[in-house]
């Protein structure tokens, strides 16, 4: 009698068929074997990351479930645009400001010491400003026409009504009256001229350092330039009291202006080819000090008679422009 067996497993397949021990089953090709491990392999991975995953997410949720909120009620926050106003207000000094109509014209109609203007096109051009604000825009009052939003920003949401001002902490002359009163009082007078120090401590220092090595005057354009601020008196340190100051349209008019009545001008700069120990002039001069970063404008440098150097000696290239300042007019009033 036939085996049965060997109808269902021929012998000349038996080798296709290895014993998997793991499994203790037969298999036809042992690469099922191999996949089905994989398969068994992957799928506890997948079990375990399942786990933690849940793990994970319970714990955050604990952790949200045991944070305290942020924000228990309404109740801390009364009036919030109010209190962001009164910290900005508070931030910025608006001790020497004005705004609105009324205000700012009897400022203006006072001939009080002004420093700057923000209005808006339609102040400007009104019947009750006009006048008012050509005068002071010819002896050098810095005046900017802004849009309303522009103004708003500037004064915070104050009921500034299209215009405002920032009042001077001392009043200005104009350059005539600076040149003669330079003359008057001294043969050979100095008077310092500013270009381009939009730093108001810088502005103060110089001031000082001005009026303590006797300078007859200082001259500070309407543009590029900090004005007479309370920070630029407080640095100054009283010194603004005792010195004159003209605030000019146009620095290099003025300087044509100093000309033609007998005055040299001399600018300081890094890369002038005197040293100014070897300056020996003695005519009434004009001293121009220049910002840090760009010095002494070429428009300007042109207007010059000398561009005078100080010599340095160690690795620093450049001084602070009051320290420059300083030196220069020990240097040339010690001669």
């Amino acid at each position: 009698m036939k085996n049965s067996s060997k109808k269902n497993f021929p012998d000349k397949n038996n080798k296709e068929y290895k014993e998997n021990s793991e499994f203790g089953y037969y298999s036809k090709n042992s690469k099922r074997s191999e996949k089905n491990e994989r398969f068994s392999n992957n799928y506890a991975k997948n079990k375990n990351a399942e786990n933690l995953n849940k793990n994970d997410k319970n714990k955050t949720f604990s952790s949200l479930k045991s944070r305290k909120p942020i924000f228990k009620s309404n109740k801390e926050f009364p009036n919030k645009n109010a209190e962001i106003h009164q910290e900005f207000t508070n931030k910025r000094n608006f001790d020497d400001w004005i705004w609105g109509k009324h205000s700012v014209y009897e400022a203006l109609s006072s001939e009080r010491a002004i420093n700057r203007i923000w209005c808006t096109s339609e102040i400007f051009s009104s019947d009750k400003f006009y006048l008012l604000l050509k005068d002071l825009k010819s002896k050098g009052v810095l005046i900017e026409e802004v849009s309303w939003n522009r103004l708003s920003q500037l004064t915070y949401g104050a009921s500034h009504q299209g215009v405002a001002l920032q009042l001077a902490c001392s009043k200005t002359i104009s350059l005539e009256k600076l040149i003669n009163f330079s003359k008057h009082n001294c043969s050979k007078p100095i008077i310092l001229a500013l270009d381009g120090i939009t730093d108001p401590h810088n502005v103060g220092a110089i001031i000082r350092s001005a009026e303590a090595f006797d300078c007859k005057g200082i001259i500070i354009p309407q543009r590029r330039s900090a004005g007479l601020t309370g920070t630029v008196a407080k640095v100054a340190a009283g010194a603004l009291e005792h010195l004159q100051v003209s605030r000019v349209v146009n620095l290099n008019r003025a300087l044509e202006e100093l000309k033609k009545n007998g005055f040299l001008v001399v600018g300081l700069s890094g890369d002038g080819q005197l040293s100014i120990s070897n300056f020996l002039e003695k005519a009434p001069l004009v001293v121009i000090v220049g910002s840090e970063d760009k010095g002494i404008s070429l428009l300007t440098q042109k207007k010059c008679d000398y561009l005078l150097s100080i010599p340095l000696k160690g690795k620093t290239s450049s001084l602070n422009a009051s320290v420059a300042a300083a030196i220069s007019l020990f240097h040339l009033t010690s001669k």
